[in-house]
């Protein structure tokens, strides 16, 4: 069992800038991050594959980043440029068994609560 927690959320203005943190409990071998905002699916932000590969929303590509500290089991998501459509509650998921490439939501394990963003215009 992993517990994940994220935090970093909050409120900024359009084109500021936010950084999310997940911290992970165990093991992890996959990471993401994802999105839903109020009335709409879970999107996927982005990810890093077991294999330490990266991969971004065509959405959220040069403005955002993900990162990861293994020494600390921490999963980061640095968000730049931030706009009015990125305000959504942000989770983030981990695979202890290895996936590779942009995984589907549901090869995921286990999830966090959540961290609110909301940029406001």
């Amino acid at each position: 069992q992993v517990q994940l927690a994220e935090s970093g959320g909050g409120s900024v203005q359009t084109g500021g800038s936010l950084r999310l943190s997940c911290v992970a409990s165990g093991y992890t071998s996959c990471m993401g991050w994802f999105r839903q905002a109020p009335g709409k699916e879970r999107e996927v932000v982005s990810a890093i594959d077991s294999s330490g590969s990266t991969s971004y929303a065509a959405s959220v590509k040069g403005r955002f980043t993900v990162s990861k500290d293994n020494a600390k089991n921490t999963l980061y998501l640095q968000m730049n440029s931030l706009q009015p459509e990125d305000t959504a509650m942000y989770y983030c998921a981990t695979s202890q068994r290895p996936l590779y490439g942009f995984p589907h939501p549901d090869e995921y394990n286990y999830w966090g609560q959540g961290t609110q963003v909301t940029v406001s215009s």
